[in-house]
């Protein structure tokens, strides 16, 4: 279902085989949004730099600032970009790499390996990935981000997804975001 169109060649929309499941309903899901010319500015300020292959506004922090932004496959030269999801709020990334740096990401590849359901929900959320971006640019190749579908390589990549498609959607997603939600995110003004 396409929600809006933005511009020559940029659809924005939901694939409701991809964000909708069980624990969330289509009407409930979070929708991409046009980015305006101020979501622009916040972003190129929370990134240090000029967005590039930006699409859409996935999530938004508690202050309404830019959180995640949906990306394009491919950068505008043309070079693959297969981050669909991509974290802009500083202090949400600063969290994320908190958690990163403990060893977490480890933790979570090796219950790959011990657990099937787990694996198999894992499996589930690369190949939406996939389906997702392909549905936008087909890349050609079967890597999608993150370390999917058999390690947990970034999980910046893994919030991001879940922040824009809601819970149930990406397991390591939805854990990255209880652990940030029980050290006190979302508070505060994330862009200032």
């Amino acid at each position: 279902m396409v929600l809006a169109t933005v511009g020559p060649g940029v659809r924005l929309g939901r694939l409701s085989l991809v964000c909708e499941n069980d624990l969330v309903s289509s009407t409930e899901l979070p929708r991409l949004e046009a980015v305006t010319d101020a979501d622009r500015e916040v972003i190129a300020a929370q990134l240090g730099r000029p967005p590039r292959a930006l699409r859409a506004v996935a999530a938004r922090c508690p202050s309404g600032h830019p959180s995640v932004v949906q990306t394009s496959p491919r950068l505008e030269d043309g070079t693959p970009f297969p981050t669909l999801y991509y974290l802009t709020c500083p202090k949400l990334s600063s969290m994320v790499g908190r958690l990163e740096a403990s060893g977490l990401m480890r933790e979570m590849t090796e219950r790959l390996s011990t657990d099937e359901e787990l694996a198999a929900a894992y499996l589930r959320t690369h190949e939406a990935y996939l389906a997702e971006r392909d549905a936008i640019d087909p890349l050609g190749h079967r890597v999608s981000a993150g370390g999917m579908p058999g390690r947990v390589k970034c999980l910046h990549v893994h919030l991001g997804h879940t922040l824009a498609c809601g819970p149930g959607v990406n397991p390591f997603g939805d854990e990255t975001l209880a652990l940030l939600r029980a050290e006190g995110w979302p508070s505060g003004d994330c862009a200032s």
